[in-house]
């Protein structure tokens, strides 16, 4: 099965591989955002690997090296190529020449400004990888644009809507590239709805089309043959399902992500107490898709989840039973301090440790905020239909007696009004009041509440109005969804809008009207394919046994679904449950992912001044950083060769001038002289000159 992950990651290191420099060693430069990308599907070792020098990051000052070619990877911004052009506008260039990878298409403007400029002649060549966009998982990709919510839909951003949209479609055209796939596209056009953003997804899908037969005509080879049946890619909207960021969803990604504080940054991480040889220390774990315990459990119901943890760690234990107790392991708890025992298993320490932490801690809060009688009414104002699969009663009654609770907290009772109001299709403007005033909730989560009406939603109605209620789409939802499956979970009977609508374009029973194509053309030979390729299987003349083993595995249609304002990890499962259990390969894609927390945040300042957005348009443009205008520091000469000093020659004197006894000097010494006044004998010389005389 094909992953965004490797493909980007393959793109990338062809890239580089293809760049061989005479020295055979090379720099890689990259912006921040592309670094971004970089990192998201690889660690730097692994560009290193390729006789790569150093990675290095444009806005950083770096020593010139004129020696070296360097590879830069681009975005597509006038800041980021204003960056480039003054590593080669001084006196000593950074580098030798230039190899650009360009994340996605610059354009002519851009193209012109680096024509014109000093690094022009620099230029080694230049391409276009396709990459500007994130994978999040196998089969789920991102823009990391959270702020794309405002530019679609809030009121004073319609003058940005456009230029936002074209820049979604280039993005979207990345991933279509990257697959190999020039889609049959596909729109969802809400019915009975009168707000201002119900054009949108239709907009913005003709905008992917052209950006595809744009690049189609400069490309005359894309797409690569293929015997894959054509792709085809849906552009919808948040407003096609209002109801999935809110509703509770118990499969394990979906319910980690609403009730654990999981951040979401460059990595995907939960901090937890994790045990060493030291003691306890909080650590940040991240969840990624090297994760293979994760991988396999994220789309299961938590129960599930529970069970087949605790099942494989079950058969650790019996596969290690020289290290641990067998005996012990009955419990999550058990198993956890069994866990902080197990030095010599570090990695699978950590990894199961992980998800038994987050699996206890949402089974702890799903008991604690009394999520079993919260659920069962969401369920049934989402459906439509009680746990029985009959047209409920007393659903009022049931809302108030939650909001009564003081175990239920103010978010859930926002996330069930929220509900109420999109089951009942507008309230009275006095209902809506004393629910609010009922939940104790303020002034704030009445604008969220009223705010719905932005996305299509009917808040406040009038009294008397006979309008039907645009909710009984849903209740084909869940009979379908009750009959298809042999067992449910009677909280888990709500079927996302975006799973149902691939099920229908799998049976292709996908209502045109609703779901039209951009190019009209292309209706009749998408509708007729399928029925054409089933007659083709049964009149075909060789019998399917008769197929080897590699013809057994045909190749699977690739169908994209780019969700607009935020996807929820709810439509990710759902994209996954129906690629296994059809013959699709389905990638689901959107400016970012959104968690009901962050959903409800969204929709309180999706009429708040533009000011307080601090949207990338907004923003004063960018200038080139100090440093990397700085004249480069003139290299100091090398010091002199440090020359050790002589050795000290004595010099004798010559023969003739040897040392000669001080002769003249000592002439005039006398030896007996006594001084004036007496000496030491001169009482003794006295005497005998005395005794002369007699």
């Amino acid at each position: 099965m094909v992953s965004l992950i490797e493909l980007q990651a393959k793109a990338i290191i062809d890239a580089i591989q293809n760049i061989q420099p005479q020295n055979t060693w090379r720099y890689v430069v990259t912006d921040e955002t592309s670094f971004k990308i970089i990192k998201n599907v690889m660690d730097i070792h692994q560009i290193l690997d390729h006789q790569v020098t150093a990675v290095q990051e444009l806005e950083h000052k770096r020593p010139p090296n004129p020696k070296f070619e360097a590879v830069y990877f681009l975005s597509p911004d006038e800041y980021v190529l204003r960056c480039f052009i003054s590593d080669f506008d001084r006196p000593v260039t950074r580098y030798a020449c230039a190899h650009i990878q360009w994340t996605s298409d610059p354009g002519e403007v851009m193209q012109g400004m680096l024509r014109n400029s000093p690094a022009w002649r620099y230029i080694a060549g230049q391409s276009v990888l396709s990459i500007d966009f994130f994978p999040r998982e196998s089969h789920l990709f991102t823009f990391r644009e959270p702020s794309s919510f405002f530019s679609l839909y809030h009121p004073d951003c319609r003058s940005v809507v456009r230029n936002h949209m074209v820049e979604l479609a280039r993005k979207i055209l990345c991933v279509c590239i990257e697959l190999g796939e020039n889609p049959t596209i596909r729109y969802f056009r809400p019915m009975n709805v009168q707000h201002e953003a119900k054009v949108l997804s239709e907009l913005l899908a003709r905008a992917v089309q052209d950006e595809l037969d744009r690049y189609a005509k400069s490309h005359p080879a894309f797409p690569p043959q293929s015997n894959r049946p054509k792709g085809v890619l849906f552009i919808v909207d948040r407003s096609i399902d209002l109801y999935a960021p809110v509703l509770h969803e118990f499969t394990y990604q979906a319910m980690a992500h609403d009730l654990l504080p999981i951040k979401e940054n460059d990595q995907v991480t939960y901090s937890m107490e994790v045990t060493e040889q030291n003691g306890t220390e909080m650590k940040d774990m991240v969840i990624s898709e090297n994760d293979k315990i994760w991988v396999d459990v994220r789309h299961q119901h938590m129960k599930d989840t529970i069970e087949k943890l605790m099942s494989d760690f079950q058969g650790f234990l019996r596969d290690n039973k020289n290290f641990v107790d067998t005996t012990a392991a009955v419990s999550l708890n058990a198993i956890k301090d069994m866990l902080a025992n197990l030095p010599q298993f570090q990695e699978m320490k950590e990894a199961y440790s992980l998800h038994l932490s987050m699996a206890q801690e949402c089974m702890s809060l799903f008991e604690k905020k009394k999520l079993p009688d919260t659920a069962s009414v969401e369920q049934t104002l989402a459906t439509g239909l009680n746990e029985n699969y009959q047209a409920p009663r007393n659903v009022a009654d049931q809302l108030v007696r939650l909001l009564d609770d003081s175990a239920i907290g103010h978010p859930e009772r926002l996330r069930l009004i929220i509900m109420y109001l999109l089951f009942k299709d507008g309230l009275l403007e006095g209902d809506l009041q004393k629910l609010i005033f009922h939940a104790h909730l303020g002034r704030a989560e009445e604008t969220i509440c009223r705010n719905l009406d932005i996305l299509g939603a009917r808040v406040i109605k009038p009294l008397g109005d006979k309008t039907p209620n645009r909710n009984h789409a849903q209740l084909k939802k869940a009979k379908n969804n009750n009959n298809d499956t042999e067992e449910e979970y009677e909280l888990s009977r709500f079927v996302t809008a975006v799973q149902s609508m691939l099920e229908d374009h799998v049976k292709g029973t996908l209502d045109p009207t609703i779901f039209p194509f951009v190019k009209a053309e292309f209706a009749q030979a998408a509708l007729g394919g399928q029925e054409s390729s089933s007659q083709a299987s049964l009149r075909s003349a060789r019998p399917t046994w008769a197929k080897t083993r590699l013809s057994v595995v045909e190749p699977k249609q690739r169908v994209i679904v780019f969700m607009a304002g935020g996807a929820t990890y709810s439509e990710s499962r759902a994209c996954y449950e129906v690629a296994k259990s059809s013959t699709r390969d389905i990638f689901l894609g959107s400016s970012h992912m959104i968690t009901p927390m962050s959903w409800l945040h969204q929709l309180s300042l999706v009429r708040d001044s533009r000011r307080n957005l601090d949207l990338p348009y907004d923003r004063p443009q960018k200038a080139v950083p100090k440093q990397l205008l700085e004249a480069d520091p003139v290299p100091k000469p090398p010091p002199p060769p440090v020359q050790q000093a002589p050795p000290k020659v004595v010099q004798r004197p010559p023969p003739q001038q040897q040392m000669q006894p001080p002769t003249k000097e000592m002439g005039g010494l006398k030896v007996n002289y006594n001084p004036p006044g007496g000496g030491r004998y001169a009482p003794e010389e006295k005497k005998k000159k005395k005794f002369g005389l007699f």
